[in-house]
């Protein structure tokens, strides 16, 4: 077995953004599907609809919250001509075999 790298470690770096990602969006679906049951169920008492509004109210935010993130890093990206969608590690001084700079 080889010993790990530098690009090892960006892998695991993407693959955490992408499995926390994911993991927001399963969760404000969830909370969603959670807040409208509330909502469905509390049988016209004023303490559980409020309860069910603010898990919906919530929900919805973080979706925006989310959303508005993403949509402001693809559009600074492509305003300022950079990839936020690549994660790598530049180590000055460091250029190994094939490549000509140390950014990995």
């Amino acid at each position: 077995m080889l010993p790990p790298t530098i690009s090892d470690l960006e892998t695991v770096f993407s693959s955490v953004i992408s499995l926390a990602l994911t993991a927001a969006g399963l969760a404000a679906f969830v909370m969603l599907i959670v807040g409208g049951f509330q909502f469905l169920t509390a049988g016209g008492d004023k303490e559980t609809t409020q309860k069910a509004q603010k898990t919906l109210t919530y929900a919805i935010t973080g979706l925006v919250v989310a959303l508005s993130a993403w949509i402001l890093l693809n559009f600074l990206g492509n305003f300022l001509g950079l990839d936020f969608s690549t994660f790598s590690i530049c180590l000055p001084g460091f250029a190994p075999a094939g490549l000509s700079s140390g950014c990995l």
